[in-house]
């Protein structure tokens, strides 16, 4: 199958954050099948980081479609997003669950964990992982630069997709701009279960 290009991530960041559930993530001898995602728009989401960090608007200046944005949350984990610019509303993309395909002895080492739908069904397990950390961010996973062995595929068969609230946020914690698999072990919320903030 063949790999994602740029012109994949030059869409609205909704429709991207959808179309990317069922594409496998490929990742230095690792691999999983995206089942989750979270969308956050660069303009008029307050949840966004680029609301409240120029650091976040400079990096939707400078890097091209399809960077890697990777952060440290709560000091504890790295999360793993996605660039989406140049078509529609941009923003970024959390990658929230995989379901594990190839590197699974990796994935159990590094995670410390042995079933299946405990090494990736969580943004910061998936970054645990995969070995994916800071030294990450910025790295493009489609187009020109992007490293041998990382990359984004087209989806081996169509999962059907359902829209949800995101998870962990207060501020337009309403928007229905999460979506998953419902019918995957590996998402880290099931459908329907997030906890509204207090």
């Amino acid at each position: 199958m063949a790999f994602l290009g740029s012109d994949f991530f030059e869409r609205d960041v909704l429709v991207v954050a959808r179309d990317l559930v069922g594409t496998e993530l490929v990742w230095q001898g690792c691999s999983g099948v995206i089942v989750e995602t979270e969308a956050y728009a660069a303009e008029g989401d307050p949840a966004c980081h680029t609301a409240s960090r120029p650091s976040a608007r400079d990096f939707m200046q400078r890097q091209a479609p399809g960077a890697a944005y990777v952060y440290f949350n709560y000091g504890m984990y790295w999360l793993f997003n996605l660039l989406v610019k140049g078509g529609g509303r941009e923003g970024l993309i959390l990658v929230r669950a995989l379901e594990p395909r190839r590197g699974v002895a990796a994935m159990r080492e590094r995670r410390g964990r042995d079933r299946l739908e405990d090494l990736c069904s969580g943004p910061g397990k998936l970054a645990m992982a995969l070995g994916i950390a800071g030294a990450h961010h910025g790295a493009a996973l489609a187009g020109h630069g992007r490293p041998a062995g990382c990359g984004l595929r087209e989806a081996p068969a169509a999962l059907i997709v359902a829209a949800d609230v995101r998870v962990g946020i207060r501020q337009a914690a309403e928007y229905p701009w999460r979506f998953l698999a419902p019918d995957s072990p590996h998402v880290s919320v099931p459908l329907g279960r997030v906890r509204p903030p207090r």
